[in-house]
């Protein structure tokens, strides 16, 4: 195998994943069959994934449920190992999980959790320093940095089973950051958190980011975790990377039309707009029609002239609009 050169923070390339997947026929019978003849297929969960992110990037790994996201932050963890291709996370190999990998990486997946459940939080953190040698010194000053940025104050002595839903994200984040790392690979960082601390958490990320230069690579099915945190976005569908680009480049990949927005003095009919686009939403005094990209200037200017328009915008469609649209044609593709 050809060694890759070490300039970026991680570089993937020809990243593929095979998994042996065991079949059996449902019922006592099919049990037994399956207890003498076991069958097995091969699901293919990443196929041949190539990308590189620098150091400070801050990127949004995108994809419906099964494209391969959280085997592939897996991989790159070092929790799994892959099937052929290759990875390197700051010059090391995943899979070999050097001392040297783990004291500069970290996984959050939102949906586990590190802290120990009948201790205060403060507890697991300092198993956490003694883990990754972390000095007093900078234990101390990161501490104090945490409990700032997080508000930290007043929960780090509760048990773990009494902290609230967002108190416990907050504690399991500083114990995932405790060592500092340099590459964060965050899978669902604020799934089932409420409005307030999903920012909080989106907030904090960012700070840390700003503050010590880390890679991020971030998974989430919240659209505004990404659009706030990531300039670049990356979209894998069934295994394979489909998109890499920013979220401007996504909009016009993922969708050949525009959000037109209209408010009217008088009373338009869904019949009357249609002339003009297709109609998402309308109730009379307002609406929203789906423009051709190409005829959006046009259409404008006759909605202007032949309607008794209050105001008019032009804008991308929602990013959950173009990710659904991107993603229905992928299955298309494969299906055809």
């Amino acid at each position: 195998m050809t060694s890759m050169p070490t300039s970026a923070a991680v570089q993937v390339q020809g990243l593929r994943k095979q998994y042996a997947v065991h079949e059996k026929e449902p019922g006592f019978a099919g049990s037994l069959r399956a207890f003498v003849n076991r069958k097995t297929r091969h699901v293919e969960a990443v196929k041949g994934v190539s990308f590189d992110l620098a150091e400070g990037e801050v990127v949004g790994f995108l994809g419906p449920n099964g494209a391969g996201k959280t085997t592939t932050l897996k991989m790159l963890s070092g929790l799994l190992h892959p099937s052929g291709g290759e990875a390197r996370v700051l010059g090391f190999e995943p899979r070999r999980r050097e001392t040297g990998f783990l004291k500069q990486i970290t996984l959050v997946m939102g949906q586990k959790q590190q802290l120990l459940w009948d201790l205060p939080a403060l507890d697991s953190f300092l198993v956490n320093q003694a883990i990754y040698e972390i000095p007093d010194e900078q234990y101390r000053a990161t501490m104090r940095e945490f409990t700032e940025v997080l508000g930290l104050e007043g929960i780090l002595k509760k048990q773990v089973r009494k902290l609230s839903l967002g108190e416990r994200m907050k504690c399991e984040l500083a114990a995932a950051l405790l060592h500092r790392p340099k590459i964060l690979f965050l899978d669902e960082p604020t799934i089932g958190l409420d409005v307030n601390m999903q920012e909080a958490v989106r907030e904090f990320v960012r700070e840390y980011n700003a503050r010590h230069g880390a890679t991020v690579m971030l998974t989430s099915h919240y659209m505004a975790d990404v659009t706030a945190l990531a300039r670049r976005i990356l979209v894998i569908d069934q295994g394979q990377l489909v998109f890499d680009g920013d979220l401007a480049q996504l909009a016009e990949q993922g969708s050949g039309g525009k959000t037109v927005r209209l408010q009217f003095r008088q009373p338009v009919t869904s019949a009357q707009l249609a002339a003009y686009g297709t109609v998402v939403q309308s109730d009379a005094l307002s609406a929203e029609l789906r423009v051709p990209r190409a005829e959006v200037s046009g259409r404008a200017a006759r909605l202007l002239a032949e309607l008794d328009v209050a105001d008019l915008t032009v804008e991308d469609p929602p990013i959950e609009a173009v990710m659904a649209e991107l993603f229905g044609r992928q299955e298309a593709a494969s299906g055809a």
